[in-house]
């Protein structure tokens, strides 16, 4: 064996960890024994917040899916959804997919002018989208249609509620987000935030393709059509 493998450490070796000036461990927080940065674990925690809500609405997706015929004498499905309206939400909610991603290339360019008018195109384009929804709700709770009138519309509100709630909390955020790059400009941690929230905003639209296909487009089926 040559004298250079024998002065080669061993990896499967457990090494005491370097210390510093003061006997303190000299660590860089790099996959060298310290603490994670912290915009690591902030993207690690805000992933697992985004894969919670996932898990949350496929129980609520799930839930719509079994008490889905369950109308306890009530109007169903087919007669209560206006899909010309939802058509109208499910626009406004992808166009916006589409100017929050024409904010994340103005971010990338560093143009504040450009960010700020596709930013409040996203918000006005949820804003939009918020107001649909709430009028359908007000109009099916004075047909007599509300969250306690059967299990099948208990589930209903309960989805595509918690959905709506989501999208306003996402118009919340896209507010601050505008103010701080007015405000602080395109600093690093600033961006990350935009990515968390970017990725946030699109998530929300993939979750409404589902709601649009299973609860509208479903639930508008003929009778004989449905399993």
């Amino acid at each position: 064996m040559s004298s250079e493998a024998l002065r080669a450490p061993d990896p499967y070796r457990l090494e005491p960890r370097p210390t510093g000036e003061h006997g303190s461990p000299a660590v860089t927080g790099h996959g060298a024994g310290g603490p994670a940065p912290k915009r690591i674990v902030v993207g690690y925690g805000f992933w697992i917040f985004l894969l919670s809500d996932v898990i949350m609405f496929a129980s609520f997706f799930a839930a719509y899916a079994v008490l889905f015929k369950n109308t306890a004498g009530g109007p169903t499905a087919e007669q209560l959804f206006d899909l010309h309206n939802t058509a109208v939400e499910t626009a406004c909610l992808l166009a916006s997919t589409f100017t929050c991603g024409m904010a994340s290339l103005a971010v990338g360019q560093r143009s504040q002018k450009w960010t700020q008018i596709f930013l409040l195109l996203t918000g006005l384009l949820g804003f939009a989208f918020i107001t649909l929804e709430v009028r359908e709700f007000l109009s099916l709770v004075h047909r007599g249609a509300g969250p306690s009138r059967s299990a099948f519309l208990s589930s209903f509100f309960t989805l595509v509620g918690c959905h709506g709630v989501h999208v306003s909390a996402g118009i919340l955020w896209l507010g601050t987000m505008m103010a701080q790059f007015y405000a602080k400009g395109f600093r690093q941690d600033i961006r990350h935030r935009f990515l968390c929230f970017s990725l946030f905003w699109h998530a929300l639209d993939i979750i409404w393709v589902g709601i649009f296909s299973l609860v509208y487009l479903v639930g508008t089926l003929p009778p004989e059509l449905l399993p």
